[in-house]
């Protein structure tokens, strides 16, 4: 009969006991510190959260039907906002993602420019992008058509990037010595191999860009944040209601297409 014996369990020094005790006493200090910080009212908040709760939640489960249209057209224009944004960052990304590609560009010079372009544009947050652009062209769809387009293409520059660079590059180097030349290379070595990983994480951003896309009517870049900003403003919470019903469900009805086409892709 034979006998198996375990692998020896990796032992510990005391360095990494110490050093692991730290770092838990830290972190939860840290927790201590921020929250002893805040200097809130907990039972001041607590009493009016509850107060509130009880005359806002039960109108916003019961929906103002007769905003049915209206709301389901300002969803329309949120859902063409976020496409046409995240369209437009698809296209941006492109060429920025072969620039950040250190194995495309063949230099590290040209690779850590095309990275930071990319990471100064990931800076900003959608809202204030939105901010800048509604005081630029207006408070209009077009300012959140923008603002979706700039912020997305951060994202999406960097994950077509690292797509980029962990092609199989034997594939590269044999239509190279082959005697393939630069456009032969890209149109039958590379994007057949990144093609449908691009097609996967722009339909996924899209899924992202809805929801920022909500939110952006907040300051005057059109779309349903609109009629948030007015609905809670006015203390239409029947309104509002209707509005979140819509929201779930176009978000949810995306979620499920946009995964299914996914799978079908990759």
């Amino acid at each position: 009969m034979k006998h198996y014996s375990l692998p020896p369990k990796p032992k510990n020094s005391a360095f990494k006991k110490i050093r692991n005790i730290g770092i838990t006493i830290l972190v939860v200090a840290m927790y201590v510190w921020t929250f002893l910080s805040i200097n809130i009212d907990w039972g001041r908040a607590i009493e009016r959260a509850a107060n509130n709760f009880s005359r806002v939640i039960p109108r916003l489960f019961s929906p103002d039907w007769a905003a049915t249209s209206d709301v389901a057209m300002s969803m329309l224009e949120t859902v063409f906002i976020a496409f046409a944004g995240s369209l437009m960052a698809a296209v941006i990304a492109v060429p920025l993602a072969f620039l950040a590609a250190r194995n495309m560009m063949g230099g590290v010079i040209a690779s850590t420019i095309g990275k930071w372009i990319l990471s100064a544009v990931r800076a900003f947050p959608d809202i204030i992008l939105a901010i800048l652009f509604v005081v630029a062209v207006g408070p209009n769809a077009f300012a959140g058509v923008l603002a979706i387009a700039i912020g997305s293409t951060g994202m999406l520059g960097k994950m077509f990037s690292e797509i980029i660079e962990s092609i199989d590059m034997n594939v590269v180097e044999a239509m190279e010595a082959s005697g393939a030349n630069k456009l032969q290379i890209l149109f039958y070595g590379v994007l057949p191999q990144i093609t449908p990983e691009f097609l996967s994480y722009a339909i996924y951003r899209f899924e992202v860009d809805i929801r920022a896309s909500s939110i952006l009517g907040i300051v005057g870049a059109g779309g349903i944040g609109t009629m948030i900003i007015f609905a809670s403003s006015n203390r239409n919470w029947n309104e509002m209601g209707t509005i979140l019903l819509a929201i779930i469900i176009v978000v949810t009805i995306i979620d499920f297409a946009s995964a299914r086409i996914r799978r079908k892709i990759v």
